[in-house]
């Protein structure tokens, strides 16, 4: 009884890419990923897992897509710029990690 492990397929269909935004906008950072099974999908701001059940501005859409509305810069207050990676983790396969993306925040 050797077990042979069939190669699934997982990867991304859709990576973020870097966005220019500004104060009040709302802002769609892409992701996507294909497995037969759904994968599960978070998000990384700045190397840190960000917690969406309990953020009434950052929500995940149903694709695995991060909206972000109406980002908030001020000039001691940057919750929203900075460095995002998508995250899809299938179970039993493990957990791939998407390019870097860029957030900026043009001021006036």
């Amino acid at each position: 009884g050797s077990l042979v492990r069939t190669f699934t397929p997982f990867y991304f269909l859709v990576e973020p890419m870097d966005v220019l935004s500004v104060r009040g906008a709302s802002v769609i950072m892409n992701c996507s990923a294909y497995c037969e099974t759904s994968p599960k999908i978070e998000w990384k701001k700045d190397g840190t897992l960000l917690n969406l059940v309990s953020d009434d501005r950052r929500q995940l859409l149903p694709d695995g897509s991060l909206l972000i509305n109406s980002v908030v810069h001020s000039k001691h207050n940057k919750p929203d710029e900075g460095y995002y990676q998508c995250v899809a983790t299938v179970e039993s396969l493990g957990t791939v990690v998407s390019r870097t993306a860029k957030l900026t925040v043009a001021g006036k």
